[in-house]
């Protein structure tokens, strides 16, 4: 086993910029935490992150060129300060040429984006994680057909990436309905839902995984937790790149009534999640 290898994240990023927002933080508390401890569970300082945003997407898989990527203030109806909020880590573009190497030799069409900036799929977890800023980070968008088996396939592409010290992070959420949050019936429908995902990212072998996540819409409530599968997709990225390593809950916090879950894969230095 190569224990220096890097583990692949699928991390539930929550709603707006909630870390900047006292109410919100104090909501995501669990998050919070589990986010700013999770460096502690690498073998080693990333020397780089690549990201799947469930915020991003396009006709093709792009990567972000800027050396100095800007914000992208995503969201709507928030305090006047978190359009103004900074995260300055740079980009990799070095790396988002390797990155498209890897996806054009499996066959994925790719194209690039020098002004994509840092949205709040992005900012938000890595920001908890490395406030410093100083880790180089690279973006891949989603590709906008939302084919789970092109995205794993992706994933699986980039798996070597982790062998050279480069963190790779899904960012989404386990649900994601709008018009469901803080209503008392999505609770049941959230549950059944990120059960299902549990008992698939905890197969004993990649295959089965892969499967379960082909299949995911014949999962209960598969459509009323995903009306559209934007911040699902980025999962299968990160499920390719695990392949056959073990999977686990990280942990899962419960915002809004409904469960968020996040998921590691692989050697974890800092031992088991609880």
């Amino acid at each position: 086993m190569n224990t220096t290898r890097m583990p692949v994240y699928f991390l539930s990023h929550g709603g707006g910029p909630w870390p900047y927002i006292e109410q919100m933080r104090s909501a995501y508390a669990r998050t919070a935490q589990e986010f700013a401890a999770l460096p502690g569970r690498l073998p080693a300082k990333p020397k780089a992150i690549l990201v799947i945003s469930g915020h991003w997407e396009a006709a093709g898989f792009t990567v972000s060129t800027a050396a100095r990527p800007p914000m992208e203030y995503d969201y709507h109806g928030f305090p006047e300060h978190t359009y103004h909020l900074s995260y300055p880590a740079p980009g990799a573009p070095a790396l988002a040429q390797q990155v498209r190497g890897l996806l054009e030799g499996a066959g994925l069409a790719t194209a690039t984006d020098a002004e994509r900036g840092y949205d709040h799929g992005v900012f938000v977890p890595i920001g908890l994680m490395y406030p410093d800023a100083d880790i180089p980070i690279v973006m891949l968008s989603m590709r906008a057909d939302y084919d789970p088996a092109a995205h794993l396939r992706a994933g699986a592409a980039l798996a070597p990436l982790r062998d050279e010290g480069v963190l790779i992070i899904g960012s989404g959420l386990t649900y994601h309905n709008m018009r469901g949050f803080g209503r008392d019936e999505s609770t049941a429908v959230a549950s059944s839902f990120e059960s299902y995902l549990h008992t698939a990212i905890s197969a004993e072998n990649g295959a089965t995984r892969q499967r379960m996540l082909l299949d995911w819409e014949q999962a209960p409530g598969a459509r009323l937790a995903h009306p559209r599968e934007d911040h699902l997709v980025p999962l299968m990225v990160v499920a390719g790149a695990a392949g056959d390593d073990p999977g686990r809950a990280l942990f899962v916090d419960h915002v809004m009534k409904v469960p968020m879950a996040s998921y590691e894969f692989g050697p974890a230095a800092g031992g088991q999640a609880a």
